[in-house]
């Protein structure tokens, strides 16, 4: 009996992978929205971004700081700016629908709702705080930067409008 148990053969089946198959499997996982880039909220989101990114370097690129209000810009403009693009990120990558715990609708439109009246308030400030000086460069970065947060303002008055009508028909069914 004990040599009937040795003479039996094991059989191990072993497989193997390389690292491309593997990481060509899990990469199709994600999804990526390309027609996302050209609905008009997308273009809107990229038009944000680029713009706001130009508010905030033609203030940082100068001496700011000697107004203080134009802290309150600073502040705004990095704040949505980052937020903009974590929010472009989750759209693109279709990230919201692995996350249906949050209500998207809801926050698009907090978001967005927020944004338009802090950056109302920020190009007001902005415009308000520009006044011709000895230094011609602070002078044209900050009225270009009151300029581009205007323009911008309007960007996310048009999104919240898009994500009032997408919260409206989301609350109605």
């Amino acid at each position: 009996m004990e040599e009937q148990q040795r003479t039996r053969s094991h059989t191990v089946n072993t497989t193997t992978s390389s690292f491309a198959e593997n990481f060509s499997t899990t990469s199709s996982s994600f999804a990526y929205d390309r027609e996302f880039l050209r609905t008009l909220p997308g273009l809107l989101i990229v038009a944000e971004i680029v713009l706001g990114l130009l508010v905030w370097t033609l203030i940082a690129g100068t001496e700011y700081f000697r107004v203080p209000a134009f802290g309150w810009v600073m502040f705004v403009a990095v704040f949505y700016w980052v937020l903009t693009v974590f929010f472009l990120i989750i759209y693109i990558t279709m990230t919201y629908t692995r996350i249906p715990q949050v209500p998207w609708t809801t926050v698009g439109l907090c978001f967005n709702g927020s944004a338009f009246v802090l950056y109302l308030s920020a190009a007001v400030v902005d415009a308000t705080s520009v006044s011709p000086e000895r230094d011609s460069h602070n002078f044209n970065s900050w009225a270009a930067s009151s300029f581009f947060a205007f323009l911008v303002t309007i960007c996310y008055a048009g999104n919240t409008y898009f994500s009032f009508i997408a919260w409206r028909s989301r609350t109605i069914q």
